[in-house]
């Protein structure tokens, strides 16, 4: 049984859900949470959580917000070595073998200080570790957010990098591609074809869609994310938030409208559902996955700015072969990434080729749960 202290970028719930059904499949070992904002949430109900602030991306009217973002980050960074030292006193604390970091920003900088092996686990750094064709009209976008996670988020000494599209990696790079994590809910899921669209904006939303659907499509359009829950309006019907809903009308759907997450996307892969997506402009990891979406045959494009009707015309006439391509796609790298974590958790080193094991099923053991990180500490001295 090893520790691992494991640090999750905060908003959204995309990193959080990654991190927490990696700690349900190796339960056998102990996991302490770092994170914020909506992580919490997802893991304190399970695992121990130490809440420490984090950078994030603010939006507002389909847009990153740059001014807030900005205002929000200069404390952090400006206190940057105070939050460094929390999270190396908790690392002298619980002593982990391991730690782990997918996108979050203090802790890899604390392991780094106190000699203790990081891996990065998450997305985002396929931009960086991994080269790319890219159009024209993307190379100085890439080039300047691509400085986030070059330099801010920058790569640990070993990186495993969850991607629906494998480009190769740069040499300059320990790292390793393979298919993204489901989790549990999503694998039992049963898909079938009603004929509606889920539609789902998640940073930021537009209303220039809602116009676009109620007059591009006949078919009924479940629509989340917006400020306005439950409701009809034509075609259009409203949904609050809900797990369970949204992923049986997910399951069901001939489609998927959304943004540029693409955690929704490997979902909707695994699935079946073919993709209209939609991404933020100022945010390339999502032009990224759109650029893939629509380079791999699994879906389409689009702008919000340019919405034409025309465009989910030609969608729907070319979903059946949108359907036949994504099924010869693989979206779930559950036991390849369970297997080459346990590897790292074992012996400190990420397999760069190669099939990991197949691990064993999880094993019941009793869980450590308290309220408050003093505890949570005092606990696992405690069972040392």
């Amino acid at each position: 049984m090893a520790r691992i202290l494991y640090g999750v970028h905060g908003t959204g719930h995309g990193h959080a859900m990654r991190g927490l059904t990696i700690a349900r499949r190796l339960r056998q070992h102990d996991f302490l949470f770092v994170c914020s904002d909506d992580a919490v949430s997802v893991l304190r109900p399970e695992f121990p959580v130490h809440t420490i602030p984090n950078l994030g991306t603010a939006f507002k009217n389909y847009r990153v917000d740059f001014k807030t973002t900005i205002q929000r980050a200069v404390p952090l960074l400006w206190h940057r070595e105070r939050y460094i030292r929390e999270v190396m006193d908790l690392i002298h604390a619980f002593e982990p073998d391991v730690c782990i970091t997918d996108l979050e920003y203090f802790v890899p900088s604390a392991a780094k200080r106190m000699q203790v092996p990081c891996l990065t686990l998450d997305h985002q750094h396929v931009i960086t570790c991994c080269r790319h064709n890219l159009p024209g009209n993307m190379w100085w976008d890439t080039m300047v957010q691509g400085l986030t996670p070059k330099y801010l988020f920058r790569p640990t000494e070993q990186n495993l990098i969850v991607s629906f599209y494998q480009p190769p990696v740069l040499s300059q790079y320990r790292a390793r591609v393979v298919p993204p994590i489901l989790r549990d809910k999503v694998l039992a899921a049963r898909p079938e074809d009603k004929g509606h669209v889920l539609v789902y904006q998640s940073n930021s939303t537009s209303p220039a869609l809602i116009e676009f659907l109620k007059g591009a499509t006949k078919r009924t359009c479940y629509v989340f994310g917006y400020s306005r829950e439950e409701g009809r309006d034509g075609n259009i019907v409203f949904m609050k938030k809900s797990e369970d809903v949204f992923l049986q009308l997910l399951a069901s759907a001939s489609y998927v409208v959304q943004g540029g997450s693409h955690t929704l996307m490997t979902e909707a892969l695994y699935l079946g559902k073919p993709i209209l997506t939609i991404p933020l402009k100022s945010m390339i990891e999502q032009r990224f996955n759109a650029l893939y979406i629509e380079r791999l045959g699994y879906g389409m494009q689009a702008d919000m700015e340019r919405l034409a009707l025309q465009l989910l015309t030609e969608f729907e006439a070319r979903l059946p072969k949108f359907q036949e391509t994504i099924a010869r796609g693989r979206f779930c790298g559950n036991e390849i990434v369970f297997g080459l974590v346990d590897t790292f958790i074992r012996t400190k080193e990420l397999p760069l080729t190669g099939e990991p094991k197949v691990l064993d099923a999880p094993r019941e053991k009793e869980s450590l749960r308290l309220g408050s990180p003093e505890e949570t500490l005092a606990l696992f001295r405690e069972h040392k």
